[in-house]
């Protein structure tokens, strides 16, 4: 896998082995970034699920200024770890290591909003709507922040809210994005 755009364009992240982790392709990335477009320029990311941490590296490299990483998994958070120290990017990365099918609770260590996170849970395990309720008791996202949803394309997210609504889905084979947009 490789950093497609940005300044840290072309470089080389470490994969998780085994089939535990799900990283995003490039393709499917390309395309979620280039759907956000101008996004992440100066976004607060929170890559929730983050396994190799991909799609928060991706934004840092197309200028994000702050990724708060979140996964249980330790061999995840170990090739996370390696990644953001291979990219230079410990002064804005931040890496936390949580249950979120429980809470989010550890955000309010942050005293900022988010603008841009990225949802990304293991296929089949109905994680997607606990994870927007986290998200949306935890009270962490600005107004009109950009949450995106990695899912199996045959995973209907029909979560609704006063605080969120889906303004788009694309589909590429068997993943799914889902764009939803913080009132």
């Amino acid at each position: 896998m490789r950093i497609i755009s940005g300044l840290l364009k072309g470089r080389k992240i470490k994969t998780v082995k085994g089939m535990n982790t799900r990283p995003t392709s490039d393709r499917v990335r390309e395309s979620l970034f280039n759907i956000l477009n101008e996004k992440p320029k100066g976004a607060k990311v929170l890559d929730l699920f983050a396994g190799t941490g991909a799609l928060g590296l991706e934004a840092l490299s197309r200028g994000a200024s702050d990724a708060v990483f979140i996964d249980y998994n330790h061999q995840a958070i170990s090739v996370l770890r390696q990644n953001i120290h291979l990219l230079g990017l410990k002064d804005r990365a931040k890496i936390l290591q949580w249950d979120i099918s429980k809470n989010l609770k550890c955000l309010k260590a942050y005293p900022f909003y988010f603008n841009l996170v990225f949802l990304d849970p293991p296929y089949g395990q109905a994680l997607c709507k606990p994870a927007l309720i986290h998200i949306q008791r935890q009270g962490s996202l600005a107004h009109g922040a950009v949450v995106v949803i990695e899912h199996e394309a045959s995973e209907v997210i029909d979560y609704l809210s006063e605080d969120f609504f889906l303004k788009d889905t694309r589909i590429y084979g068997r993943t799914a994005l889902s764009f939803f947009s913080s009132q």
